[in-house]
């Protein structure tokens, strides 16, 4: 899953937000130097991811998704995933997405010091571009692949990711709300929250 869902699944715990933020850009062995509760965001992260690669729902949507996208198949369906939760964001938090976005932007700006220089020089486009909040739109989602394009070997598995997301829009969907109910009961358990 992508930012918006792990920050999401953070159980409104600034700490393993920022872990969750983490997870992805450090090595295991840099988790050390963190305090205990950011630690236990890193750790969260996997666990999440872990569980994700797992479920039948997100097996069955890479799979549709190989064809298309082939080693990437995952990454567009972390990305599709964030796309789905925006739009039915408000069946999973009692605030709108616009006031979670920001109150994770504010988190995130909170805790930059924690941050290695890369993600310290993300945060600010992040935050200026409204990643979290663009996830909701078919635009949002375009500009998101046109940035992962610069940075992978294989960016032609990337072309026409959008005409991919409209194409099985409806069945995608589907297993994202299969799935999701299952992740935060999963994160509940792990968290207690």
């Amino acid at each position: 899953m992508n930012f918006l869902a792990h920050f999401l699944l953070s159980c409104d715990d600034e700490a393993l937000l920022i872990g969750n933020y983490l997870a992805d850009h450090i090595r295991v062995a840099e988790a050390s130097q963190y305090p205990e509760a950011i630690r236990q965001g890193i750790a969260l992260h996997r666990k999440i991811d872990s569980f994700t690669d797992a479920h039948p729902s997100v097996k069955t949507g890479i799979y549709r998704l190989h064809p298309h996208h082939r080693k990437y198949a995952p990454v567009v369906l972390d990305i599709f995933y964030d796309y789905f939760l925006a739009n039915n964001w408000e069946k999973f938090s009692a605030l709108s997405l616009q006031e979670f976005a920001q109150n994770t932007y504010r988190s995130l700006e909170n805790n930059l010091h924690w941050m290695p220089a890369h993600l310290q020089q993300i945060l600010p486009r992040m935050i200026a571009d409204n990643w979290l909040s663009s996830y909701a739109t078919i635009e949002g989602i375009d500009f998101t692949f046109s940035r992962l394009k610069q940075r992978v070997s294989r960016p032609e598995h990337l072309e026409n990711v959008v005409n991919t997301l409209v194409t099985y829009q409806d069945v995608l969907n589907e297993e994202f709300n299969d799935f999701f109910p299952d992740i935060l009961l999963f994160v509940k358990n792990e968290c207690g929250c």
